[in-house]
C-alpha cells in the first residue's frame, strides 16, 4: 500500500535546527524563570510531595505505557500467524521498534550527560552545581541523571501511533498526534513542578522521540506514493534520452 506523500526534509529539518539552536543558546534562563515559578524558597517545589503528580500522573502514567508496549509486542507476534492481525504485521513491528528505541536511548543519554535535576541545584535548596548541557561538569560524588526528561517521554513516544495510523487511519492518526503531544506535555509540566526537570530537558525529550519515530518511519513503513513514483520514472526516462 503507498503512503500519502510526506515532507521529510521539513519534518527531520525542523527538529535538527531546533536542536542546534539549543546547543547555540543556552536555554537556562528560561529553565531558571519557570522554574522558580514553581519554587517557594524554604518549602521546596509546590508539586514535590504531590501524591497526585507522583503516584497518578508518574508512576500509574508509566505502566500504562509499559502495558501499550507488551500489547505491542503480543500484537505483533499474533500478526506473524495467521491472524487478522496480519494486514497490521509491518505497522506493529514498526510500533514496538519506535517505542522501543524512544524509551530507551533516555537512560544511556541521561548517564552520558550527567545533568542534576532543578531540585538538586543550589538555587533551588540542593546541594549541586549547574552546569549548562555541554559545559565540563562541577566535581560531584552524585552525578545528576535529569537529561533528556525521562517521564515526558512516555507521552511523547506515542508519536509512533501517528505514523502506524497516518496512512491507513488519517483522521485517526491526527487524533493520535494530538494526544502524543498533550500527554508528553501534561507529564512534562507534572515533573516541572516537582522540580525534577527544566522545560529543555523535555523539549530534548520530544524532539528526540519525533527523529527516532520520522526516522523508523522512513525505513519500515513510507512507500513512495504510486503518482509521485511515476512522476519521476517519466523524468528519469525522458532525461536518460
Amino acid at each position: 500500500m503507498p503512503s500519502r506523500y510526506f515532507n521529510f526534509r521539513l519534518a527531520l529539518g525542523i527538529p535538527l535546527l531546533l536542536m542546534a539552536l539549543m546547543l547555540v543558546i543556552d536555554p537556562s534562563p528560561v529553565d531558571f524563570a519557570l522554574a522558580n515559578l514553581f519554587y517557594q524558597p524554604g518549602e521546596g517545589f509546590i508539586g514535590r510531595h504531590s501524591f497526585w503528580l507522583e503516584d497518578i500522573l508518574h508512576d500509574r502514567a508509566k505502566q500504562a505505557v509499559i502495558v501499550l508496549g507488551v500489547l505491542a509486542i503480543a500484537g505483533f507476534v499474533l500478526s506473524l500467524l495467521p491472524t487478522r492481525l496480519r494486514v497490521w504485521r509491518r505497522q506493529l513491528g514498526y510500533l514496538v521498534l519506535a517505542l522501543g528505541l524512544s524509551t530507551s536511548v533516555v537512560t544511556p543519554l541521561k548517564t552520558l550527560t550527567g545533568m542534576h535535576c532543578p531540585w538538586s541545584l543550589s538555587e533551588f535548596g540542593g546541594q549541586e552545581q549547574f552546569t549548562p548541557l555541554l559545559s565540563e561538569r562541577a566535581p560531584t560524588a552524585n552525578p545528576g541523571r535529569c537529561w533528556p526528561g525521562g517521564h515526558a517521554t512516555a507521552g511523547f513516544s506515542l508519536l509512533a501511533l501517528f505514523f502506524v495510523l497516518r496512512d491507513r487511519r488519517p483522521r485517526l492518526a491526527r487524533v493520535a498526534l494530538a494526544c502524543a503531544l498533550g500527554l508528553g506535555s501534561l507529564f512534562s509540566l507534572g515533573r516541572m513542578l516537582q522540580g525534577a526537570h527544566f522545560l529543555s530537558h523535555n523539549l530534548w525529550t520530544l524532539l528526540i522521540d519525533w527523529v527516532i519515530c520520522v526516522l523508523t518511519y522512513r525505513w519500515l513503513l513510507y512507500r513512495v506514493p504510486v503518482a509521485r513514483s511515476s512522476y519521476q520514472e517519466t523524468v528519469l526516462g525522458e532525461t536518460c534520452r
